[in-house]
């Protein structure tokens, strides 16, 4: 489970069997989401935020923390994707220190 970054104690990672749309997970303490990148007609169209199923969603404000982050981080995550589950390359993760 490759693990992209990490802010203030949230981490952002994919799981090593993800499927498609291209979606990375938020996960604080016991408590996980996450963000699906939607593209339409090759375009990006949206960010939906997702529960997990069978985990507790994050709370409010990690959510929002968590959604600015894929706001602002969509390239690179769609790069580490790419990277990742076509071309099964590794990457190390990234310490977001930055209060965004």
């Amino acid at each position: 489970m490759p693990k992209l970054y990490e802010y203030f104690g949230l981490i952002f990672l994919f799981y090593s069997h993800e499927h498609e749309p291209i979606h990375v997970h938020g996960k604080y303490q016991d408590t996980e989401s996450k963000a699906e990148i939607i593209f339409e007609n090759g375009k990006f169209k949206e960010i939906i935020i997702k529960e997990v199923q069978g985990k507790k969603p994050l709370d409010t404000q990690n959510l929002k923390k968590f959604r600015k982050i894929v706001e602002l981080y969509r390239d690179d995550i769609i790069r580490k994707w790419i990277d990742f589950f076509i071309y099964n390359i590794e990457f190390p993760p990234e310490k977001i220190t930055k209060k965004i």
